[in-house]
């Protein structure tokens, strides 16, 4: 389904529930985020105020009025030199994978990324992350760097690849 089949919309708020439900889905995976306890929504309620519809949006998916995915630009570093690199982190609920929903979102936030000043996209991604890895690397992002053995799951020492691109305005 094309992300044209759903409605994007700046997060308010009253979208935090859902959105930390769909992100504590993916924890038990062990897979896309280095939390290893859900996290609560009053926990979030800064990470959230972090973002603006300007230069940092939150992005929510809603299928039927319900949020099934969220995307955001989140401060690399938090220097000010920094300002024109963001984090984009994608999520989308496992029950909306495998429907193109990623990988639209990712080139939404490519195009959209000048309009925010960002000159470059990153990517956090874990090196048994797989799809993510290959979703990235679709939309034109490539290896910056490779932190070997950084993260700890559930006893396994697991790899973290950043991955980049360069956006022209």
């Amino acid at each position: 389904m094309p992300l044209s089949d759903f409605i994007l919309r700046d997060a308010t708020e009253a979208d935090l529930p859902a959105i930390v439900e769909i992100y504590n889905a993916t924890i038990p995976g062990r897979v896309v985020t280095a939390d290893t306890e859900p996290v609560t929504v009053d926990s979030r309620i800064p990470w959230f105020r972090a973002h603006n519809p300007r230069t940092r949006p939150l992005w929510v998916v809603l299928d039927r009025g319900d949020v099934c995915a969220w995307l955001s630009f989140n401060s690399f570093y938090g220097r000010p030199a920094y300002n024109p690199t963001a984090e984009v982190s994608i999520y989308v609920a496992e029950s909306h994978r495998r429907r193109g929903l990623g990988r639209e979102l990712l080139q939404r936030a490519v195009a959209e990324a000048p309009r925010c000043e960002i000159r470059s996209l990153l990517g956090f991604i874990f090196g048994h992350n797989a799809p993510s890895l290959r979703l990235f690397q679709q939309q034109g992002f490539e290896h910056w760097g490779h932190f070997p053995r950084v993260a700890v799951l559930d006893g396994i020492e697991r790899d973290l690849i950043i991955v980049g691109r360069r956006i022209v305005p």
